[in-house]
């Protein structure tokens, strides 16, 4: 099941259902919360500070100090969906806490970050300090239902002891020691090196598409998060956005996220970055759907008039 395994089995591992809670900063990956749910944990929520989605450390320690039913807190860096890194600096500040809990990173999005972003070697520093990864991104190959939990040797022993016996198949772990022979790796980063290029040019094409608004994210993932507006140069609108969303994949076969309804992400879609080919149709189709929302949008208003 992936990284999606380990969020879960975290959870099994240091919560009492019905008794304990983690805390999470939204907007922020689902499956946390999902997890949650499903082992009848409660959920505190501490959303992440606007414009630029940084850690509100403040916030967090006050609920981490105040609540002891608190033990696991899940951090996603880079964000899904803001895209952007957390600060290393406010990461340590949170693993300095006086708190008896776990600390969860998930950088399932880390290969498309810059070079030594990843907080992975953490974990031989940290003794509370899980680093979430993935095959399922930069590789390709989220089929595989694989990822990595690195951490302390007694956590993972518990990690270890509670998992199923035969969890990842044969196949798989014969995929993934292929995928990550030296060759495969120089294709790997290949490949990411042309998606980053494509993010690139998406940041420079997208703000020229009218009715496109500014960058509501990061640059350190293989998707951006962009605001829709009601009109070229006017305010974001979750209305546009999701119309906007709805055409591409009804119309024009092209499918993006819709993220307006998360915090701080009004008007907000998420745009995943493609090959040169793909980011050559979401252009041609993203500029034809805004203008074919905001044509419906003034025949709406003029025949409003009319009657």
């Amino acid at each position: 099941m992936g990284s999606d395994e380990a969020i879960d089995a975290l959870i099994r591992t240091f919560c009492v259902p019905g008794k304990d809670k983690i805390l999470t900063c939204p907007p922020t990956y689902g499956m946390y919360s999902v997890s949650a749910q499903v082992n009848d944990i409660a959920l505190v929520t501490v959303p992440l500070l606007l414009p630029g989605f940084s850690l509100d450390i403040p916030a967090i320690t006050a609920a981490l100090q105040s609540d002891p039913h608190i033990k696991v807190a899940y951090l996603c860096s880079p964000g899904n969906p803001t895209g952007a890194l957390l600060q290393k600096s406010h990461v340590q500040q949170l693993l300095t806490q006086n708190w008896n809990g776990i600390l969860i990173l998930d950088e399932a999005y880390i290969d498309f970050a810059p070079e030594q972003a990843s907080l992975a070697e953490w974990v031989a520093e940290w003794p509370n300090l899980v680093v979430l990864q993935t095959l399922s991104k930069a590789f390709g190959l989220a089929g595989l239902r694989l990822g990595a939990a690195f951490t302390s040797p007694p956590i993972a022993r518990l990690l270890n002891a509670i998992k199923a016996p035969y969890n990842i198949p044969t196949p798989t772990s014969q995929l993934a020691r292929a995928a990550l022979h030296p060759h495969h790796l120089s294709v790997m980063r290949t490949n990411k090196e042309r998606i980053v290029r494509q993010r690139d040019r998406l940041l420079a094409q997208l703000p020229r598409i009218p009715g496109m608004g500014t960058l509501h994210g990061g640059t350190e993932s293989n998707f951006l998060l962009y605001t829709v507006l009601d009109a070229p140069g006017g305010r974001p609108s979750n209305e546009v956005a999701l119309a906007v969303y709805e055409r591409l994949a009804e119309r024009r076969g092209v499918v993006v996220r819709f993220r307006g309804r998360e915090h701080g992400c009004e008007g907000c879609l998420r745009i995943t970055v493609g090959t040169e080919e793909e980011v050559d149709r979401l252009l041609e189709a993203l500029r034809g759907a805004l203008a074919d929302v905001y044509n419906m949008r003034k025949e709406k208003e003029a025949s409003a008039v009319v009657a």
